[in-house]
């Protein structure tokens, strides 16, 4: 008896806890003092001290723990997470509007939110407690950041609920660090002789990275959920309605958001905010303007990359102005050469900027840019600083005009202009420039992922001709590697080591990182789930490839060009003797039995609940659909169906009974659960 009511009072220090936790860190309306709250948790790391056999995952004392990792683990998310399409322009968002309304045909709600500059996240409960958290990755895998995301105070350990379609749910968050917290962190930096962050994104995303999550605790990274890809239940037609209803049982959600009626009522809180914003004590880039409704939303559908029914309004970009010193090329893994202005230091959104864009001759020419010009440049999309205008009338008459020349800077041979592009190129596929790019993007973490194989070291390989290609990365003697500087025999051997667990990376991997032109990350997962391994995709016709769903004809044409070129086949056929994967092995081909059918669910389903339904189809290349129509492929049919049965019997939709659908998915339900 008397452990039972240890076992009472733990439950119940955590139940106080979490909740003062949620008024605090969510809320920020405290109902009790901070002696009172920590009274509390000192009696509950008491108990569970005493009494180890109670502490579970969830409590409040074990947000920050765990051992040091080595690595992040890869995980696969459940839906794809998707970018979002994005505007700079009011008639964009004009165009949005009526592409939306052509397909749905009833009123539409616009959820519109803060555009939050972090880091995605995706964080997964079971029971009402946290299992797992993820980055966004690729938008198929991520990294399992699980411990470091326990670490943030406004994630909730367990949902402040009992309601059970929300007990097992996928959200997905910006994580973030305030204004604050990133000043703090760069004095304490320069205190101590670290390099700066350059911005509160770029230190939320390092801090996410760190190994260590009582380094990541020490940060104040914070987080607002914004999404919930699936409805929990079949009462949850408004997307903005589950955000509320998940702001009360514990998470933090994007404050200040909107619901508008119309795109006048959305461009009215887009001009309400361009200013305001600057006031908030985090960074934010523009707003996110989505369909409210569920059902509307599955009728409107997706692209390849971005979901049809949001798109991204962003601001324009900060301006700041100063002297441009001169113009230095850059030449690409592709050969591209690219100008690049070196200017004097100047602040700008948080970032000192030396150097931006000029894109290529013809932008210099129509802007008319000269060395020495005073510029006004901006962050593009908040990112990329680039040169906007030259400010003529401060000219002394010193400037120099910029002549592109006509060898490359790199290895002095000729350089080409096709007729209809702006870019010259080096066309010399041995160019050490190019090269060590190629390699690069080799050796980078979406690709072959090969530790220690960074600019520096790869640049010496190069120089030193130690490597001519990829493939060449292979056959390293340790022993060279040891001389170049700053190596030595432990470094070499780490390299080494790394190079070779290479060789276990996923047929998707190897595919990108061969660096096929316009061919990404997403596109090879297309390719490798299509073709499977490289003999098809190399004899494949183009009419094979565009009919992969994502692979269209410029792509389909930079697949067969890529594989015409002799040297490219030896680097392939080089790289299959030493063993690299260039077929997929069976998990790596995920089972795609019902691509492109589109599956509406009518009743009660026995054997599993209608969203473990509609995450299978998804799962299998399907559309799972919340409204009928004759583009419906099968009604599933469970016990007391309504009023979708109804319309697919009128429109001769095929109506299949929930034996019928296990037999399709067939084995697929039986991995899912185990």
């Amino acid at each position: 008896m008397a452990s039972k009511r240890v076992e009472r009072k733990i439950e119940l220090l955590r139940k106080q806890l979490n909740y003062h936790n949620y008024r605090y860190y969510v809320l920020d309306q405290p109902e009790i003092s901070d002696f009172e709250y920590d009274l509390l948790y000192k009696e509950l790391e008491a108990l569970e001290r005493k009494y180890p056999e109670y502490v579970t995952s969830d409590s409040p004392t074990q947000r920050v723990g765990g051992e040091v990792l080595h690595e992040f683990r890869t995980v696969e998310h459940k839906v794809k997470m998707l970018s979002l399409d994005n505007t700079y322009s009011e008639e964009e968002l004009r165009d949005f509007d009526k592409r939306t309304r052509k397909v749905v045909d009833k009123p539409i709600k616009y959820e519109t939110t803060l555009k939050i500059d972090g880091v995605a996240v995706t964080l997964n409960y079971q029971d009402g407690k946290f299992v797992r958290g993820a980055t966004r990755g690729d938008g198929i895998h991520g990294d399992d950041i699980t411990q470091n995301l326990r670490t943030i105070r406004s994630v909730p350990l367990r949902l402040l609920t009992d309601e059970a379609a929300l007990h097992d749910i996928e959200v997905r968050g910006e994580v973030f660090l305030p204004k604050a917290s990133f000043l703090l962190l760069n004095r304490e930096r320069e205190s101590s002789g670290d390099p700066l962050f350059a911005n509160p994104r770029n230190a939320a995303a390092g801090t996410l990275k760190l190994q260590d999550p009582r380094a990541v605790a020490n940060r104040g990274l914070d987080i607002f959920i914004h999404t919930i890809p699936i409805s929990p239940a079949a009462k949850y037609r408004s997307h903005y309605a589950v955000l509320k209803r998940l702001h009360g049982v514990g998470f933090k959600i994007i404050p200040h958001a909107k619901l508008c009626t119309s795109i006048e009522e959305v461009l009215d809180f887009v001009a309400y905010w361009q200013d305001r914003r600057e006031n908030l004590d985090y960074e934010v880039d523009g707003l996110v303007i989505k369909v409210d409704d569920f059902e509307a939303r599955s009728a409107i559908g997706f692209t390849a990359k971005s979901p049809k029914w949001a798109i991204a309004f962003k601001y324009p970009a900060r301006q700041a102005i100063t002297r441009l010193k001169d113009i230095q090329l850059q030449v690409g893994r592709t050969g591209r050469i690219t100008p690049v202005a070196l200017l004097d230091p100047v602040a700008l959104s948080g970032t000192t900027i030396s150097r931006a864009t000029l894109h290529n001759e013809d932008e210099i020419r129509r802007r008319g840019i000269k060395i020495g010009d005073r510029v006004v440049i901006e962050k593009g999309g908040e990112v990329i600083p680039k040169v906007v205008r030259v400010i003529k009338e401060k000219r002394t008459g010193k400037e120099k005009v910029f002549r592109f020349p006509t060898r490359c800077p790199v290895c002095e041979q000729k350089t080409y202009r096709l007729p209809d592009e702006a870019d010259w190129r080096c066309v010399n596929s041995s160019c050490p420039a190019q090269v060590k790019g190629k390699i690069l993007h080799f050796a980078s973490r979406l690709a072959m992922d090969i530790e220690g194989l960074g600019y520096v070291l790869v640049s010496n390989l190069v120089d030193q001709k130690l490597v001519k290609g990829f493939q060449d990365i292979y056959k390293l003697d340790p022993a060279h590697v040891a001389d170049i500087e700053r190596m030595g025999e432990k470094s070499a051997q780490n390299l080494i080591k790394s190079i070779n667990q290479s060789k276990d990376r996923p047929f998707t991997n190897v595919l990108y990182a061969l660096g096929i032109p316009n061919i990404g990350i997403n596109a090879s997962h297309l390719l490798v789930e299509r073709l499977h391994d490289i003999d098809n995709i190399i004899n494949a016709s183009d009419e094979d490839l565009t009919k992969i769903d994502g692979i269209g004809e410029i792509l389909a044409k930079s697949i067969k060009n890529y594989f015409k070129i002799k040297k490219n086949m030896d680097a392939v056929n080089e790289l299959r003797r030493f063993g690299l994967m260039f077929s997929a092995k069976r998990r790596e081909i995920r089972h795609r039995a019902l691509t492109g059918m589109t599956f509406v669910f009518s009743g009660e389903l026995k054997s599993l609940t209608r969203n473990e339904a509609q995450e299978l189809v998804r799962k299998l290349g399907g559309h799972p659909s919340s409204s009928i129509s004759k583009r419906t492929d099968y009604l599933v049919r469970g016990a007391e169906p309504g009023s979708k049965y109804n319309r697919a019997l009128k429109l001769g939709v095929k109506i299949i009974d929930e034996p019928t659908f296990l037999k399709m998915i067939g084995s697929e339900r039986t991995g899912k659960q185990q």
